[in-house]
C-alpha cells in the first residue's frame, strides 16, 4: 500500500503527518475490507450454501444449518484478509500475524466443535445410538482438540514450539488428573456402561440415593441425565451408575407385563371352618363351583377312607373360609383381563403378623404403562375388599377414632340398661 503515502505525498501534505495519516487510512481500508468480505461471505456465500442444502436431498443438510457450520467458519475470512495486510505495517507484522493466526485457530476449534456435535447429532437419528451413546466419546475428543488447539494459540503467541510445551505437560500430569478427575472418572464410566449396556437413553432407572426416578434423557461424559416422573430433572454422575447400586426398569418394560406384589391383611379372629350353608353358597359362585365340588369329593373319600369322625369339626379334613377365599382370588385373577397368563400367577399366604394373617398377590399385568398397571391393581382390590366379607372373613385394620368412639358409646349403654334394670 506504498501508494497510499505517494497519494498522500503528490497532495503536498507536510510529510510529518504522511506517515500517521497513511497508517489511519490503511487501517479504515483494511477494516473496510474485511467488513465487505465478511457481508460477501455470510450474506451472499452462506445463504447460497444454505439454499443449495435446503433444496437438495441431504438427509442430514437441516442439522448442519441448526449448528451453523458454515458461518462460524466465515468468522475465519477477516483473519486471513488481516494475516495477509500484516506485511503493510512492518514494525508491528509479526505481533499481527501471530494475534491473526491465534485467532483462526480459535475459530478453527470452533468449526471442529461444530462438526463433532453435528456427527452426534447424526449418529441420534439411528435407534443404535440409544444402546450405544457417543456423546460421551466426542466430549473426550473435544476435549484433546481443544487442549491442543489451546497449546498451538499459546506457542504461536510466545513464538516457540509446541513441542516445548508438551514436554511440559508431563510435569503437570499431576495437576491435569485433578482437574479433569470428572472427566476420566466419566470416561471410564461411559465406557463401562456402554459395553455392558447397563443403561439407555429412554430407560427407566430409579436412584434414591440421588432422588432419581424417572426416565434417563440423555447421557454425557460427566452426566446422565433423568428426567423424573414429576417432570424434574435430575443429573446424576456417570461414575455414580458405576460405584452406587441402582434400578433398571428396562427388563421389566420389555418382558411385556409389569408385577403385583401386594398383601391383603385378613383377621385371624375371623378364619373358620365352613359351615354346610356356606358350602352350599360358594358351591353357586361361578368362580368356586368347580373347585367346591372337586374338593368336597376329595375330602370326602378322604374322611371315609380313614374312618374319620366328622361329629368334630377338628377331626379330619375340612374347608376354610380363607382356604376357599384363596382359591376363589386365584381363579378371579385367571380368567381377569388385565392380568398376563403367560407370566407367574399366584396367590399365597404370608407368615402371620401384628397386622393378621397377609395373603400375597403376585402377578402380572398385560401391559407395563404407569397408568394401566395402577387401574388394573386398584379394581382388584376394589373387587377384593368388597367380597372378603361374603366368605365371613374380615379385613384387618388399626382402629379408627370413630371405631373407639363407637366403643365408648356402647359401653356407656350398657352400663345405662344395667342401671335401669337394678332399679
Amino acid at each position: 500500500m506504498q501508494f497510499i503515502n505517494n497519494l498522500l505525498l503528490d497532495m503536498e501534505i507536510d510529510p510529518r503527518l504522511v506517515e500517521d495519516l497513511s497508517i489511519i487510512i490503511k487501517i479504515l481500508l483494511i477494516g473496510l475490507i474485511c467488513i465487505a468480505a465478511n457481508f460477501i461471505s455470510k450474506k451472499i456465500v452462506i445463504r447460497i450454501i444454505t439454499r443449495v442444502v435446503t433444496n437438495s436431498k441431504v438427509k442430514w443438510g437441516k442439522i448442519i444449518l441448526d449448528r451453523q457450520v458454515f458461518r462460524k467458519l466465515s468468522h475465519i475470512v477477516p483473519a486471513i484478509i488481516i494475516y495477509s495486510f500484516s506485511s503493510t505495517f512492518p514494525t508491528y507484522q509479526s505481533t499481527i500475524e501471530k494475534l491473526a493466526i491465534a485467532y483462526i485457530i480459535i475459530v478453527g476449534l470452533v468449526f471442529i466443535q461444530s462438526l463433532l456435535n453435528v456427527c452426534n447429532d447424526i449418529y441420534q437419528t439411528f435407534d443404535i445410538s440409544k444402546v450405544k451413546p457417543i456423546k460421551g466419546y466426542i466430549q473426550v475428543i473435544n476435549i484433546i482438540i481443544m487442549t491442543v488447539g489451546i497449546i498451538l494459540v499459546i506457542s504461536n503467541l510466545i513464538g516457540k514450539s509446541p513441542l516445548i510445551l508438551l514436554s511440559g505437560i508431563g510435569a503437570l500430569s499431576a495437576v491435569l488428573m485433578l482437574v479433569f478427575k470428572d472427566s476420566l472418572l466419566g470416561l471410564v464410566a461411559g465406557i463401562q456402561l456402554t459395553s455392558n449396556d447397563m443403561v439407555r437413553v429412554g430407560d427407566w432407572i430409579e436412584m434414591p440415593k440421588y432422588g432419581a426416578d424417572g426416565d434417563v434423557i440423555d447421557i454425557s461424559l460427566n452426566t446422565v441425565m433423568v428426567q423424573n416422573f414429576d417432570k424434574t430433572i435430575t443429573m446424576i454422575p456417570s461414575y455414580a451408575l458405576i460405584s452406587d447400586s441402582f434400578i433398571n426398569w428396562r427388563g421389566m418394560q420389555s418382558s411385556g407385563g409389569r408385577r403385583i406384589k401386594r398383601s391383603l391383611y385378613i383377621d385371624t379372629s375371623s378364619i373358620a371352618f365352613c359351615t354346610e350353608e356356606m358350602i352350599e353358597k360358594f358351591v353357586k359362585v361361578d368362580y368356586l363351583s368347580d373347585f367346591i365340588i372337586q374338593k368336597e369329593r376329595e375330602i370326602t373319600e378322604y374322611n371315609a377312607k380313614n374312618q374319620i369322625d366328622r361329629n368334630n369339626p377338628v377331626n379330619g379334613r375340612a374347608l376354610t373360609n380363607i382356604g376357599v377365599f384363596r382359591a376363589y382370588i386365584s381363579n378371579y385373577l385367571k380368567n381377569l383381563d388385565g392380568i398376563n397368563q403367560n407370566m407367574t400367577l399366584m396367590v399365597r399366604q404370608l407368615a402371620h403378623n401384628e397386622h393378621g394373617l397377609p395373603i400375597e398377590i403376585y402377578a402380572f399385568t398385560n401391559s407395563v404403562q404407569w397408568a394401566v398397571y395402577e387401574t388394573v391393581q386398584s379394581d382388584i382390590f376394589d373387587h377384593l375388599f368388597a367380597v372378603a366379607p361374603e366368605f365371613g372373613l374380615r379385613v384387618f385394620q388399626n382402629p379408627s377414632g370413630a371405631d373407639l368412639r363407637n366403643m365408648a358409646e356402647e359401653s356407656s349403654n350398657k352400663k345405662a340398661l344395667i342401671g335401669e334394670k337394678s332399679y
